[in-house]
């Protein structure tokens, strides 16, 4: 190939325009190819991407020319591409005239055998970075092979820049395509968890609760929520997220209790690719993730006291840096925790920070437990029951009186959670059916698993004689009869007789 300066300069714009044009991998690949082809003949084109965290090379696109299958596959070590290695490491081109005088590299072998007898390689530099390398090989080594070769090695700037504009434009979009689907992903869970029609309450104490939340709601103030476990504090956090001015975007909830030592700062901070072992791309922390809307630190009194430093300096002027990168990305979000301790007294016994807590604590929310409003449960009940079947396909049971008298007594450690399990359970086990007294005791005895409830929750001992005294009492004292509290219990006089004095239960009214 013979091309004067005039000539050239025209076929490299021509080049570029071909390759400025192209959206994908495959079609730049391929404009490249076609444009070379109108110049010169060769047997194959290939380009190679070499990614200098792992050491190793990849294709950019499918080969052309002679055996193309040969040379396709996944990465692998760039110490297995002899040519590629000796260009990107010597960032200068390769001509081989001969490759017959090179087959000592098993890669040339390889080529010799499929008809190929001459080869150029070129290294893509870009920003004083190598990219890759461009590799074209001949059957028949071409006339003037060294004025070609510079003539190649103008275009490789060209087509460096390229091949990085195209990698810098599929990595954004991998990275916007990766976002959508963690803000999806997001947005369903939150759809999931989250029904603003769904939190029942009549009582007092929850009314004032929520008057409290439509106040903190059009603030941007950090909140803590607390309360004990299964009172709804996840879902008051979301309640207030929505009904503030940042409900368009994400509400991004923190386990602080499942987040592994070694797996905070890439959580939360995100991480750079190649920050570590397995670090092969760019993951975005919940931090960022949560910018414009809400973080939300569930279980905060269960982060250890290293972590704590670390979630501290974060929250003062809201700038963090990835895992393994040194620029700092600062990241606007309102913060709510959740805690089912009691912090203050965690201060003082040097397990969680105060600077922290003050951080955390500027305005505060307190979730009644369900025993201190046991005027909602009738209404949970029945709308619990009515979601739940629906959600099981079942129809929902009915709870007698006493079922329901049981149900207000207990004091209830799991609180909201622990009755909507009740009547998932019951739904199961009893659908359509009508829920007596017997039936709830005993499915509230297995509950206990808080270490205070037992010395709190009457044993079934106790329940039975409270029920016995209450049949006695609705019955005026009569034990048998068509109104006594043998027959409002459903069992024999004499049974109801034998259960009395087992539990000392007497009664005044003669020819009981």
């Amino acid at each position: 190939m013979h091309l004067n300066p005039a000539t050239r300069y025209q076929v490299l714009l021509t080049i570029n325009n071909a390759l400025v044009n192209q959206t994908t991998r495959d079609s730049l690949f391929k404009a490249l190819a076609g444009e070379l082809g109108k110049i010169f003949e060769f047997d194959r084109l290939s380009i190679n991407l070499y990614d200098e965290f792992q050491g190793s090379l990849s294709y950019f696109a499918t080969a052309e020319g002679i055996t193309p299958e040969a040379i396709e596959g996944d990465s692998r070590p760039l110490a297995q591409g002899s040519i590629a290695k000796t260009v990107i490491r010597s960032r200068e081109p390769l001509v081989i005239p001969d490759l017959r005088k090179h087959t000592y590299w098993p890669s040339v072998q390889a080529m010799v055998n499929a008809g190929l007898n001459a080869t150029m390689a070129f290294p893509l530099i870009t920003r004083g970075n190598v990219v890759g390398s461009m590799h074209l090989s001949f059957r028949t080594p071409p006339e003037h092979m060294e004025e070609l070769a510079g003539f190649l090695n103008v275009l490789s700037g060209q087509l460096a820049i390229a091949v990085d504009n195209m990698l810098a434009h599929s990595q954004l979009t991998a990275l916007n395509r990766r976002l959508q689907l963690q803000k999806d992903f997001l947005l369903k869970q939150s759809e999931n968890i989250y029904d603003p029609e769904s939190f029942f309450y009549v009582s007092t104490a929850m009314r004032s609760v929520m008057g409290q939340i439509q106040m903190i709601s059009e603030t941007d103030a950090s909140v803590l929520v607390t309360g004990e476990t299964g009172t709804g504090k996840d879902y008051v956090a979301r309640y207030i997220h929505s009904l503030s001015p940042r409900q368009s975007s994400l509400f991004v909830k923190v386990n602080c209790p499942g987040l592994a030592s070694t797996l905070f700062e890439s959580e939360l901070f995100g991480h750079a690719k190649g920050a570590f072992t397995g670090a092969h791309a760019k993951r975005v922390g919940r931090f960022e993730m949560a910018a414009g809307g809400t973080l939300f630190l569930d279980e905060i009194g269960d982060l250890p006291l290293p972590q704590q430093a670390k979630l501290l300096h974060v929250l003062q002027d809201r700038t963090f840096e990835r895992v393994g990168d040194n620029q700092p990305i600062q990241a606007d979000f309102r913060v709510i925790a959740a805690t089912n301790k009691d912090l203050e007294q965690a201060i003082r016994d040097d397990e969680f920070r105060e600077d922290l807590f003050y951080r955390l604590n500027t305005l505060s929310l307190h979730i009644p437990p369900l025993r201190e409003r046991n005027d909602d449960i009738p209404l949970l009940l029945d709308r619990l029951s009515t979601a739940e079947s629906v959600s099981l396909n079942r129809p929902a049971p009915e709870f007698s009186a006493e079922a329901v008298e049981i149900l207000l007594h207990y004091p209830w450690p799991g609180n909201v959670r622990e009755l909507k399990n009740l009547v998932k359970r019951l739904i199961i086990l009893h659908p359509g059916k009508t829920i007596g007294a017997g039936i709830v005791e005993g499915m509230l005895q297995p509950e206990q698993t808080e270490e205070n409830s037992l010395c709190r929750f009457p044993s079934l001992a106790e329940m039975e004689k409270r029920h016995i005294e209450k049949a006695l009492a609705l019955a005026g004292g009569k034990v048998g009869g068509p109104c006594g509290a043998a027959k409002l219990l459903g069992i024999p006089r004499s049974t109801l007789q034998y259960r009395m004095k087992k539990h000392g239960v007497e009664t005044a009214v003669a020819g009981a």
